[in-house]
């Protein structure tokens, strides 16, 4: 991770981690960077944003930072992340920015960099942003007069990315009976129009943002909601999107989670059916479930798994031409049809898959059996998250779990990307005994970090 962009674009809490101030040099940096080769270019930056109350302000400051280096601005409006990245490649700009704190709350927001082709940043050209906005590697030029960057809208963006999702079935959803979860977030402006061009029977949920009620009790990180919906009303599934609509997770008609690891599963074993699994792989990371790695040995799969984070997932992918990959929190990338995790994307796929087949989601996902697993997120400052690698009780502490666990299942602790948080996960065959042991790494994390 760099000094201002984790591992999902540049984050913090709105006006007082990521000001104006900050958001205007990110715009112009971005701009020097993406454009370094050819000085003489008046380069074209499409900005989307979420529905939060920041999302307005923030637009505003990278706009004129971009204008002021001389960079056109086209603003999408409200849309989701992969629509962003979708509109950039489709209309050939030079770049795309989201502005978006993903599933995190309203206060929070953030700066995501699409370059021309679509694709989030590599580290290297993050690095060199950081270096000029942080560092003063290089100076801001200052044109005037025709030198100025102008700005315009694109008010087809959401019919353009409506159609694209759409055309990536053959027939339709008509017939299947589901409820959406928008998560008061970006796919409010899309799923409506979404839903009803493939003639799916839906009933939107959490789809009337005011500026603080995103990711409120809602969406794919509180799913309670729509699994009681579902199981209420009898309905054959529901899908349940972030606040910038790039994850995405289901209930089956029991009201079960189908998350991203089964979602996955569910869709490489189509895709390996129909002959369209590249290189007979999928792409998961050191956080994916257990079960997903017998799934793929029963199913002569090759399961590859990367570091956390959607863009190693992706940096894989396009390595090794794979197809289909993603997390466990619903990010899953679908490379013949987008560069980034998209939700929508993803909640089409699978909902296609279950009306071409005739099968209800919970057999679709009766392919893979979930290990139990423990999830613990202990709060420590940013300024000490990475202190876990370094610190020797706490590692002697953790290697004697992993001794203890062996064989029997996995200790894994990370740093979060984008929050304040060390993330301590468990995953065996019995929850009491990586319960025990993940309290156990918990409290001492707090004893030693917090």
């Amino acid at each position: 991770m760099g000094r201002l962009f984790g591992t999902d674009g540049a984050r913090g809490v709105a006006n007082s981690e990521l000001t104006c101030e900050l958001a205007m040099s990110i715009g112009k940096a971005a701009a020097m960077v993406l454009i370094k080769d050819e000085k003489n270019k008046k380069p074209t930056v499409f900005i989307g944003k979420d529905t939060r109350l920041s999302s307005d302000m923030l637009e505003g400051a990278l706009t004129a930072g971009l204008c002021s280096v001389g960079a056109n601005v086209v603003h999408l409006g409200t849309i989701p992340t992969p629509a962003v990245a979708f509109l950039v490649r489709k209309h050939k700009a030079d770049a795309g920015i989201m502005i978006s704190a993903s599933h995190n709350p309203f206060e929070f927001n953030g700066i995501k960099i699409f370059n021309a082709e679509g694709y989030k940043l590599p580290d290297a050209l993050e690095e060199e942003i950081e270096a000029i906005v942080l560092d003063n590697a290089e100076p801001y030029p200052t044109p005037t007069g025709d030198g100025l960057g102008a700005v315009s809208l694109l008010p087809e963006a959401i019919d353009e990315y409506v159609d694209h999702i759409a055309s990536s079935i053959e027939g339709d959803l008509s017939g299947m009976k589901i409820a959406v979860d928008c998560s008061n977030g970006s796919s409010s402006a899309t799923a409506k129009k979404l839903f009803e061009k493939l003639g799916a029977d839906f009933t939107l949920m959490n789809y009337e943002p005011d500026g603080v009620n995103i990711n409120e009790k809602c969406g794919s990180t509180h799913i309670e909601l729509l699994q009681e919906y579902v199981k209420e009303h009898k309905l054959d599934g529901g899908v349940a999107f972030d606040g910038d609509a790039d994850r995405c997770l289901a209930v089956d008609e029991n009201g079960e989670l189908v998350d991203g690891d089964f979602l996955i599963a569910i869709c490489a074993k189509s895709l390996k059916e129909k002959g369209k699994l590249k290189n007979n792989a999928a792409v998961g990371t050191v956080m994916t479930n257990m079960g997903f790695n017998k799934f793929c040995e029963q199913n002569d799969i090759t399961f590859v798994a990367t570091a956390v984070g959607d863009r190693y997932v992706l940096e894989n992918m396009l390595q090794n031409d794979y197809c289909i990959g993603g997390e466990q929190s619903g990010h899953v990338i679908f490379l013949e049809y987008g560069t980034t995790g998209d939700g929508q994307l993803t909640a089409v796929q699978l909902l296609n898959i279950a009306s071409e087949s005739k099968t209800s989601i919970s057999e679709l996902a009766s392919v893979m059996k979930r290990y139990p697993q423990v999830l613990i997120n202990v709060k420590v400052s940013n300024a000490k998250k990475a202190e876990y690698k370094t610190d020797e009780e706490l590692l002697s502490f953790i290697s004697n779990v992993e001794s203890d666990m062996s064989g029997r299942g996995r200790v894994l602790v990370r740093a979060s990307g984008t929050e304040p948080l060390i993330r301590v996960m468990l995953e065996g065959e019995d929850i009491d005994e990586i319960t025990k042991h993940a309290n156990a790494i918990a409290d001492l994390i707090k004893v030693r970090l917090g």
